[in-house]
């Protein structure tokens, strides 16, 4: 509604990732360093921790969007609650592996064949687990010997782990995790925005979609908007989807301090 009102080509603050609207802000770049740094290297685990809505699904969106994917390729697991065994068939399954049976015994065979030949083409592959502190550590160990495969001395799988803080305790504190944990070759916490990218985040998104200050904002919008969100990327994009919202209801060409906390009332 309040896209064809403004004039807009799209929904600038939509909640699903999506690399066209990558926002690089100091710790986004911080993180894209670390993960360029473990890509390059080939190898091991790569490890990007953060609070809900701090971004990470749309920073390894712009990364896989950025990838030559003749030369790389990505399997994508968003994690939840499972054990050893069906760690492996899933990982199976996102690389497009049809497993005949359910025994994990085929799923390691049927994996362990296709980054043969991956690597014999001439690819790497890459694994990102989404949501990771949901995983038993059963099938955090599964994922540390599916690091084990090789051609000669090549490793033919690296992995990109994301999760929630808590995963991050989890993975410097677990017993049962030290050979995983030796296995870590880059990793980051990826903190929220500085009260200071509030505004070019809004702006940035808003240019993506063909804003020409209708609406413009007056500059106080910014600061309460970093007051009640804390800076945390998902937390914008939903007041900011209420405030364009409210806008359009009102035909307003101005969003105010006023509009916000109306929406922080209903919110």
């Amino acid at each position: 509604m309040y896209d064809d009102f403004y004039g807009l080509t799209g929904r600038p603050f939509q909640l699903t990732p999506d690399p066209a609207f990558y926002f690089e802000s100091i710790s986004h770049r911080k993180a894209l360093s670390y993960l360029s740094y473990g890509l390059a290297q080939g190898e091991g685990f790569i490890v990007i921790t953060g609070e809900v809505g701090a971004g990470k699904s749309t920073l390894v969106a712009h990364l896989t969007s950025t990838v030559d994917l003749e030369r790389l390729t990505v399997g994508q697991v968003v994690t939840s609650k499972l054990d050893g065994e069906e760690i492996v068939h899933v990982v199976a399954q996102c690389f497009g592996l049809d497993i005949e049976g359910h025994d994990k015994a085929s799923a390691l065979g049927a994996l362990e064949g296709f980054l043969h030949d991956e690597a014999r083409a001439g690819r790497r592959c890459l694994l990102i687990v989404d949501e990771s502190q949901n995983m038993e550590i059963s099938a955090l160990e599964e994922l540390r010997m599916l690091s084990n495969f090789q051609l000669g001395s090549h490793p033919l799988l690296q992995t990109l782990l994301l999760g929630q803080p808590e995963f991050r305790t989890t993975l410097q504190t677990h017993p049962n995790l030290e050979q995983l944990r030796q296995r870590v070759i880059a990793s980051h916490h990826l903190d929220a925005m500085e009260a200071s990218e509030v505004e070019p985040y809004v702006k940035h998104r808003l240019s993506r979609v063909g804003w020409r200050d209708n609406p413009s904002f007056d500059q106080g919008v910014f600061a309460e908007l970093y007051e009640a969100t804390r800076g945390i990327p998902r937390r914008i994009n939903q007041l900011a989807n209420r405030l364009l919202l409210l806008g359009a209801v009102e035909q307003r060409s101005r969003i105010d301090e006023m509009m916000l906390r109306t929406v922080l009332a209903e919110v």
